[in-house]
């Protein structure tokens, strides 16, 4: 069967990625090889493959095909992560279009809503990663919500506590308004934003004295509990001791004193309003000031808000600013920058609130984790400079908040059987509590009298323990697998959540088995368009991943998307790229269709010329093969590429196969063929990891395989010693090749017209190329010279001067004539040039810079002329 003339990805990629599940390729299990393990970084449950998952997943299959083909047990864990709060907002917003609020459903009600909604969902992202070749481990796909990974969680939630580094208290934490739940520090991102400064004035009890306050957020003034001044402000002497009303709500609260008031900032009057502030916090509990919390869940103003009850908070930050203006407290109004809190998630700004929750403790968990990373180096980073990074969050890390007031993820395993805060018992079972709180309370209980806490746990809390969770090593930490898996060799992942996930694996590895979850950690940067901008739906700047495969193929997307994509850096996305990964395809598969149309004899023997092009293309290769192990130390997946790109485009393609293919209708010998075939077989491997798919095509079509003997698990090239004195003596080769090349063009001299040639040979170079010279230069013979030839056409490379005697291949008159019209020409313009220049006004009047282009226009014609007229003279 005749290969065709195009390269059709479409008809080739269903084709093989069924081939390599049919034959369990991607499958691992446990044996004597050395594991190479990764687990992948798990997408939301219900999305839908981005950009940002392409070079993500790409990166990880060119690692984890490499791995394969250099002979480990390869396993790349695939799965899905439960994302409680992206979920769970997903569930509310399809059931309000149902006319159901989650408020009218038990927690069971709503869950079989969620878990019917993940069902339909959940995995179009792991099957979109098939189409991009993703060679995981598919029996392995794990989901956080599964039922061993849900034990693993509460096993490890139970173990924290028993531990003490589990506690529950009352905390100010990040509320996010629009998911109803907290969130940890790192979830919250702070922007810089224009907001305003007011200037309110409260009255003091009892006088006709006021004081000023400076304040961002008006409408808690309904909360505050004092008004604090520094005690050695003496320009407030007179309020010691005072107590000052609050507008609008005419509550009497005192002035208390703290040097925690800077005197320098603002009015030197601090409203303290403990519930929706960290800093008035801690002075409240200090003062035992009242805490008076004025927001609902969802961030409108409770009783407390008075008439405004029920209204959100800027709408009252609005309407309260008016009344305030027309009772008269309103100073004035300053524009102001500030940070202001918003969440990662849902973008809401956040509002401190204080609230009972879970906290994890930090202190003694990141210890062995900074030490991996920064002292011991057996964790590395790269890029490298990512180690500041971690080391500053680290060392100024808070206690996780580790509880979520979420129904959708895994429920707190604490149940409450009174209304203390502290009367609760925790247990991985509903039995297992009852008789834990009948102990602690000493009288028989049931498991009616208890109440299991309706929080779930921060998503994080699940994702920490995934690279020992999928092999099952929390709840059997002796099991074969985690044995022989654990620790993983790389992970690929965005720098954004090298706190979220990255570091808190690291936490767990170390916690829970005393080692290490992985060694190197490889930052992707973040996929931008060809502005810089990042990629999003609302700026309408992200291709459909699945409509550019369909176009490019999934081999060209995924050169397209590793040739713009610097170790560590942002990449700067642009479509022509796939284009060009297109084109790469193209070139491979052409190059291909040529090897396969020669006529193959045993009667002829091996040319000189393919003799030393075949040493030199070995040692090329080995050349390549050396550089593609260095950018492979240093992950520089995008500098590995471009090596096989030039290895295959411009050595292989353009030059090697030039060297070596037969005469026109000639057949090739059988010696050479093969060896061209082993070559190619040879690219192809180191090629394979990028592009699966081609690859393996033209490897199954250069002859019939067994499944055994497919290219996916076939034997990674052996490095051998390089020559790089013939690498050095071709490329010298190979500029005289283009120097003849360039003369043929210029002079229209045909290729098929057989020309001689001579060298003076001032620098002593080999003469081991000659053939390849002659071969690839159509050349008659190669004469070696100790004089320059007179009346020839001459070039130089380095010191080395090359002759190519005019003769019968080059039409004398026709020449002459082309030179007579180009000097006519060049007269012509040099002579309007000159009377420009000579023209008194022109010189007086045009700017500076238009006469020095004049000029320069003289100069370069005038050298023209003057070459022009010497090769006349020659001809």
């Amino acid at each position: 069967m005749s290969l065709a003339t195009k390269y059709n990805p479409q008809n080739i990629e269903n084709k093989w990625y069924d081939y390599w599940m049919k034959n369990n390729y991607f499958h691992s299990t446990p044996n004597e090889k050395e594991p190479y393990t990764i687990v992948i970084p798990p997408p939301n449950v219900t999305g839908v493959l981005h950009m940002g998952h392409m070079l993500n997943n790409t990166i990880q299959d060119v690692l984890i095909r490499r791995a394969r083909l250099k002979g480990f047990n390869a396993c790349w864990v695939p799965g899905t992560d439960h994302a409680s709060i992206a979920t769970e907002a997903k569930v509310v917003a399809k059931l309000k279009t149902q006319g159901i609020n989650k408020s009218d459903l038990t927690r069971d009600e709503f869950l079989k809503h969620a878990w019917e909604w993940t069902d339909e969902h959940g995995g179009i992202i792991l099957e979109q990663l098939k189409k991009l070749g993703a060679s995981c481990d598919w029996e392995r796909t794990k989901f956080t919500m599964d039922k061993d990974l849900s034990e693993a969680v509460n096993k490890v939630f139970i173990d924290l506590y028993n531990k003490g580094l589990i506690y529950r208290g009352y905390r100010m934490v990040n509320w996010d308004p629009s998911a109803k739940t907290t969130l940890s520090d790192e979830e919250v991102i702070f922007e810089e934003k224009q907001g305003n400064l007011y200037y309110v004035n409260y009255k003091i009890e009892g006088s006709n004295d006021v004081l000023t306050i400076a304040t961002t957020r008006p409408e808690t003034i309904l909360g505050d509990s004092a008004i604090c001044i520094n005690p050695n402000d003496k320009r407030f002497t007179h309020l010691k001791g005072k107590k000052a009303i609050v507008p609008i709500a005419n509550r009497i609260i005192p002035i208390i004193e703290d040097d925690y008031v800077d005197i320098e900032f603002g009015t030197g009057c601090l409203k303290v309003t403990p519930a929706h502030d960290q800093n008035d916090k801690a002075l409240g509990e200090k003062h035992n000031l009242e805490v008076i919390d004025i927001f609902n869940d969802d961030a409108s103003l409770n009783s407390y808000g008075l008439h405004y009850e029920g209204k959100d908070r800027f709408v009252v930050r609005k309407e309260i600013t008016k009344e305030l203006e027309s009772l008269g407290y309103l100073v004035k109004i300053e524009q102001h920058i500030h940070k202001v809190g918003t969440s990662e998630r849902t973008k809401e700004v956040i509002e401190p609130k204080i609230s009972a929750q879970w906290f994890l403790k930090m202190e003694t968990i990141v210890e062995p984790a900074l030490k991996a990373v920064l002292e011991d180096e057996e964790i590395h980073f790269f890029p490298k400079h990512y180690n500041s990074t971690y080391r500053h969050w680290l060392e100024n890390i808070r206690d996780w908040n580790i509880s979520r007031q979420l129904w959708w993820g895994h429920q707190i395993p604490a149940y409450f059987y009174g209304d203390g805060v502290n009367d609760f018992v925790i247990a991985s079972t509903i039995e297992e509590a009852t008789n834990l709180a009948s102990e602690k309370l000493g009288k028989k209980l049931t498991s009616t009298d208890l109440t299991q806490d309706p929080d779930a746990l921060d998503t994080w809390f699940s994702s920490w323990l995934w690279p020992i969770s999928v092999f099952d090593g929390i709840r059997n930490p002796d099991n074969k697998e985690i044995k022989y898996y654990y620790p993983t060799n790389d992970l690929v992942t965005g720098p954004d959540i090298i706190f979220f996930w990255v570091a808190r694996m690291i936490f767990a590895g170390y916690e829970f088995r005393n080692e290490k979850p992985f060694t190197n950690v490889y930052f992707t940067g973040i996929v931008r368009d060809n502005k810089g901008r990042k990629m999003s739906k609302s700026l309408g700047n992200s291709p459909d991943p699945i409509k550019l495969m369909d176009k490019y193929g999934a081999d060209g997307v995924r050169v397209g998307m590793l040739l713009c994509s610097a170790a560590g850096n942002d990449l700067l996305f642009d479509e022509e790229l796939c284009a060009q990964g297109r084109n790469f395809s193209n070139k491979i598969w052409n190059s291909f269709r040529l090897i396969k149309g020669w006529e193959v004899s045993k009667e002829i023997e091996q040319p000189q010329s393919t003799k030393i092009a075949i040493s030199w293309y070995e040692a090329k290769f080995q050349q390549t093969l050396e550089d593609l192990e260095k950018s492979f130390d240093q992950y520089r997946i995008s500098e590995a590429l471009m090596s096989i790109y030039k290895l295959v485009w411009d050595d292989f393609s353009s030059w090697f196969l030039e060297m070596v293919k037969p005469a026109y209708q000639q057949p090739i010998d059988a010696q050479t063929y093969a060896t061209v075939i082993s070559f190619l077989e040879n690219n192809l491997k180191v090629l394979h990891p990028y592009m699966p798919f081609i690859t393996e095509e033209i490897w199954q079509e250069i002859c019939k395989r067994t499944p055994e003997e497919a290219l996916i698990i076939s034997e990674y090239p052996k490095a051998k010693e390089v020559n790089s004195s013939l690498i050095n003596d071709f490329k010298f080769a190979s500029e005289v090749i283009s120097g003849i090349r360039n003369i043929r063009k210029e002079k229209n001299i045909a290729f098929k017209d057989q020309i001689e040639f001579s060298v003076l040979n001032n620098d002593n170079i080999t003469n081991d190329f000659d053939a390849v010279i002659q071969k690839l230069g159509n050349l008659s013979s190669i004469n070696y010279v100790s004089n320059k030839v007179e009346g020839a056409l001459s070039f130089r490379v380095k010191s080395n001067e090359y002759f190519i005697p005019l003769g019968d291949a080059i039409d004398l008159e026709a020449e002459k004539l082309k030179l007579e019209e180009e000097l006519k020409y060049i007269e012509g313009f040099l002579k309007s040039v000159q009377k420009k220049l000579s023209n008194e006004r022109f010189v007086n009047n045009a700017p500076e810079k238009v006469i020095k282009i004049e000029r320069q226009k003289e100069a370069d014609a005038l050298s023209k002329v003057e070459t022009l007229k010497a090769s006349l003279a020659s001809l």
